[in-house]
């Protein structure tokens, strides 16, 4: 039953989708979020549908969309220089038969990506890309949450939909876009128009909100954690008065710690306390090897280059009481260890170049979403939505950007979207200030002539 509703499903909107192309887009949004192909027994697995839903996405693009006045932003060409580049070092990987593997799907990820922005022409249509991406993850978030609540989670213990340990599935990586999606969330309850936000558009999205924050509580993510500080942080821009939001916030915090569960809290400890952390300590003699590495290798191994590192390290941990303590170190030997950070991932992978593009194509978006913000911050009532709503991608971008230090998701999918949001919404206002700069010219009216 489960398979023959999600064939249904997608068959009406593939159905609509001729008459409407930008269905497409957003279909395949749902695809590559969900990915229901996981959930499915057989039906979903016998056919490419990832493919088929960018396939016709592009075609009824093509063949039906208005294409009037489009535009193609800096970001795009970058993004398509990194498709390039990683093509190439692909080609010359260090493991060629793995690295296919990766690029099966980053260069759909990043085609996508470029593609998308020359979809959202409308305010309707950058409203709806975000709002079904939101409601996609959200189909996980909540289930976590439920989960979270009932049974406290725990360290690689929650089970998100299906047992799967990848995508969004897994915990670090969920936990952090959780975060990252709040003020999207936020900027919803204030100038969505699909649904307009009355009591119980409020009430969902307040719920959501809340759902997202126990997610770093249920998969017991230290990442997750420092997300939700750099959030707090960012708010602050735009309260108005910041003394009662910090004394608020503060306080919710301490009235909430008595509620989490122990294994939470001993592993948020750890932060403290890495050396004593395996999985800490391996984080840091891989990101030292990967450095060593592009040191010898600078345009990068490769996708995948990781499982070629040998690293040695020592946990360090204290045993006895408070008046004796003893420091034990503890030699480990570990080998193809993942690089647990998208910068380092991208550095041992793509090599300087790679690198370079890739963190000119997060940083420029962080940049452009300031200027709209401050282009736009005492607009007319018609273009209040615009500051707001480039304050809350920037504001997601930073947050996904602090998560990306501590999990390997620098080419993750949804990411991707975010920033061909942020290129739709950048493109759209500059179309319409281009349109409400151009005046009928008129010949100047010169007096008559005075009779002498």
């Amino acid at each position: 039953m489960r398979d023959i509703g999600f064939i249904a499903f997608l068959a009406t909107i593939f159905l609509l989708g001729f008459r409407r192309p930008f269905l497409f887009v957003l279909v395949y949004v749902y695809i590559d979020v969900v990915s229901p192909q996981r959930m499915s027994y057989f039906l979903l697995n016998a056919f490419p549908i990832s493919a088929m839903a960018v396939g016709f996405a592009v075609l009824t693009w093509l063949a039906f969309d208005d294409k009037k006045d489009m535009r193609v932003a800096p970001r795009q060409g970058l993004m398509l220089a990194l498709l390039a580049w990683c093509w190439w070092t692909t080609r010359n990987a260090d493991f060629p038969l793995e690295a296919l593997d990766k690029w099966d799907w980053v260069w759909k990820a990043l085609a996508f990506a470029i593609f998308l922005p020359l979809t959202l022409r409308t305010k309707l249509r950058i409203e709806g890309l975000l709002l079904f991406m939101l409601l996609s993850v959200a189909t996980i978030i909540i289930v976590g949450g439920v989960k979270t609540v009932l049974s406290g989670g725990g360290y690689g213990e929650l089970n998100l939909l299906v047992s799967n340990n990848s995508g969004l599935f897994e915990g670090s990586i969920i936990s952090a876009v959780s975060i990252c999606i709040i003020p999207l969330i936020l900027w919803f309850t204030r100038h969505g128009t699909i649904f307009p936000p009355d009591w119980r558009v409020k009430l969902f999205c307040y719920a959501l909100i809340f759902a997202c924050l126990l997610m770093p509580v249920g998969t017991q993510a230290r990442t997750g954690l420092l997300c939700v500080g750099l959030l707090a942080v960012l708010m602050l821009r735009d309260v108005k008065r910041r003394m009662a939001y910090i004394a608020t916030a503060s306080l919710l915090a301490l009235v909430a710690i008595p509620f989490l569960p122990s294994s939470f809290t001993e592993r948020m400890g750890t932060i403290r306390t890495y050396k004593s952390d395996a999985s800490a300590s391996t984080r840091i003699e891989v990101w030292k090897w990967t450095w060593n590495y592009v040191k010898d290798n600078p345009m990068g191994g490769g996708f995948e280059a990781y499982r070629q590192n040998r690293i040695k390290y020592d946990t360090v941990d204290t045993v006895g009481d408070s008046n004796n303590l003893t420091i034990v170190r503890t030699p480990e030997i570990d080998k193809a260890r993942a690089y647990h950070s998208a910068y380092f991932e991208m550095l041992g992978e793509q090599g300087w170049p790679g690198f370079a593009l890739w963190l000119m194509i997060h940083l420029s978006g962080i940049v452009r979403m300031e200027v709209l913000r401050r282009r736009y911050m005492k607009a007319p009532p018609d273009k209040a939505w615009i500051a707001p709503l480039a304050t809350a991608l920037q504001h997601a971008h930073m947050i996904y950007l602090l998560g990306a230090t501590f999990v390997g998701i620098a080419l993750n999918p949804f990411v991707y979207m975010l920033v061909g949001a942020q290129i739709g919404l950048d493109t759209y206002v500059g179309r319409k200030r281009a349109e409400e700069g151009l005046k009928p010219m008129q010949k100047k009216r010169t007096a008559p002539a005075v009779a002498v």
